[in-house]
Parts: structure tokens; C-alpha cells; sequence
């Protein structure tokens, strides 16, 4: 096989993998005797893009249910607004400048320190802040939660095997029967999506926990739907990017290929080989 070939097949190949969503699958969740729904995430494959609608609800039920012990370390507010963000606005291509970013930046309290006297006073937040820590440290978090320590949130869908199907069904699995040879320990619940079986965390959703300000009703479902897609998207903020300029690499690399196949055709065509 010539070099001219070889490089045409590998395109080929690579634009077919590519274009059948291989590699981003989830992977296999099932967790002993508990069947996990995996559900149809609409960022899933080479097309998928995050539902923002869903994303925007996922962040009000991250506000006012799971950062009471949760944080998201490794962002910014300003993040909400950059392109392919849930709360990103064309009007405003600078997110620091988005108005609704202002307002959820403000909604949190910032520890800062006064720069005369050096004693630490709390402001409102900007967009330019990261998300605060909800304990000063570890030890303190372990203390609230009955010893047990609140994982950070802003890469948990990359963190865990399952991804967005893991944090889904364990939301969505504390009223799973529990084994009878099975005993829970002392602040522990049964949950059949952790591994062995024993969670720290309480059921954190319930029917209409929270009013959806596009009206959407509130199941358990929805919440734990709309907080996971929220979740995915702190987990790759960039994805939408990444994506569209895989897609124009690959165009590039299909028509260098066919152009490459009709230049060798040219060149050796008077050639006796």
C-alpha cells in the first residue's frame, strides 16, 4: 500500500470513529444487583451539545440544594457566561459584563481582607471570583457531615466511572430496597450506586424542592436530571469548542486526503511501475 493510500484509509477510518460517537460512551455503570437507567445525555456523541435550558435549572438546584456542602473549586463565576456556558449571552462576549453572571456572583459572599487595617471582611461576589469553599478546611468539613467529606463538584461527572449516568442514578437511588443481611452504620444511608453501599449524604432531592423559574415542575427526576447536565458542563466547560474544532480538522484532513489522491493519480499516471 503507497504512503498517498495509507494516509486515505487512516482519514477515512478516523473520520468514521469520530462520526459514530465512539469513545464517548459512558462506559459501564451497573453496580451489583442495581440496574442503572442510562439515560440519553443530549452531549453525548461527536454532535452532542449541552442542553442549556436544563443547565440553567441544574445550576439553581446546585445553588439552593447542593452547595450547602459542596463546592466548585475550579470555577469562576465568570465561567457561567463564557461561550457554550448555560448563562452565555451574545450581547455579552466578555462574561464579567453579562448582567446575569453579575447577579448570581453577588448572590455568594466572598471573604476578603480589608487592604488598611488587614482583617478579613466579607463583600458580594464579581464574576472575576471563584466559587467560595463552603468549610475553612477538611477537618471542618468532616465535622458537619457526620465524618464524612462533601466531594468537590466541578469535575465529579469526569471524576466518576459512569459519568453523567453515575451521578444521575445515585441521586435518583436512595429508595432502593436495602438487603436484609445488610446494616447501615450510625449517619450512613443505603444507596446501591455507591460503592458498597453506604452513603454519608442524605437523599438531597424531594418533589418540588425547588420552583423552577421557567415553570418546569420539580420532580426528583428532573432535579437530579437538571443538576447532572449542569454538572457535565462544569466537568467540561469547553466541550462545544473542542468538538466543533474537531469537526473542522477532520474536514480539513478528508479533503487533504482526496486532494493528495488526485495529485499522486496526476504525477505517476505517465509512470510504469
Amino acid at each position: 500500500m503507497t504512503f498517498n493510500a495509507k494516509l486515505i484509509f487512516f482519514t477515512v477510518a478516523l473520520v468514521i470513529t469520530t462520526f459514530s460517537g465512539v469513545g464517548y460512551a459512558a462506559g459501564d455503570s451497573s453496580t451489583g444487583d442495581y440496574e442503572m437507567e442510562h439515560k440519553h445525555w443530549h452531549f453525548n456523541g461527536a454532535f452532542g451539545t449541552y442542553d442549556k435550558a436544563s443547565a440553567q435549572r441544574g445550576y439553581q438546584v446546585y445553588r439552593e440544594v447542593c452547595s450547602s456542602c459542596h463546592q466548585l473549586k475550579h470555577l469562576s463565576f465568570r465561567h457561567l457566561g463564557d461561550q457554550g456556558a448555560p448563562f452565555y449571552d451574545e450581547r455579552y462576549p466578555n462574561p464579567n459584563d453579562n448582567p446575569l453572571v453579575k447577579n448570581f456572583a453577588a448572590d455568594w459572599s466572598i471573604e476578603s481582607i480589608d487592604g488598611e487595617t488587614g482583617d478579613i471582611l466579607e463583600r458580594p461576589g464579581v464574576p472575576a471570583d471563584k466559587f467560595p469553599a463552603i468549610y475553612p478546611n477538611a477537618a471542618a468539613a468532616r465535622a458537619s457531615n457526620g465524618g464524612g467529606l462533601p466531594p468537590d463538584l466541578s469535575v465529579i461527572v469526569s471524576a466518576r466511572n459512569g459519568g453523567a449516568d453515575y451521578i444521575y442514578n445515585l441521586l435518583l437511588a436512595y429508595d432502593a430496597e436495602m438487603p436484609n443481611d445488610m446494616v447501615m452504620g450510625p449517619g450512613l444511608s443505603y444507596n446501591p450506586v455507591m460503592d458498597g453501599g453506604a452513603i454519608a449524604m442524605v437523599a438531597p432531592l424531594s418533589e418540588d424542592l425547588v420552583e423552577y423559574a421557567d415553570g418546569t415542575p420539580a420532580t426528583v427526576e428532573q432535579m437530579a436530571a437538571d443538576v447532572t447536565e449542569f454538572l457535565a458542563w462544569s466537568s467540561d466547560p469547553k466541550m462545544e469548542q473542542r468538538k466543533s474544532a474537531g469537526l473542522m480538522t477532520m474536514l480539513y484532513l478528508t479533503i487533504l486526503a482526496i486532494l493528495l489522491w488526485f495529485s499522486y493519480k496526476r504525477v505517476w499516471k505517465d509512470v510504469e511501475h
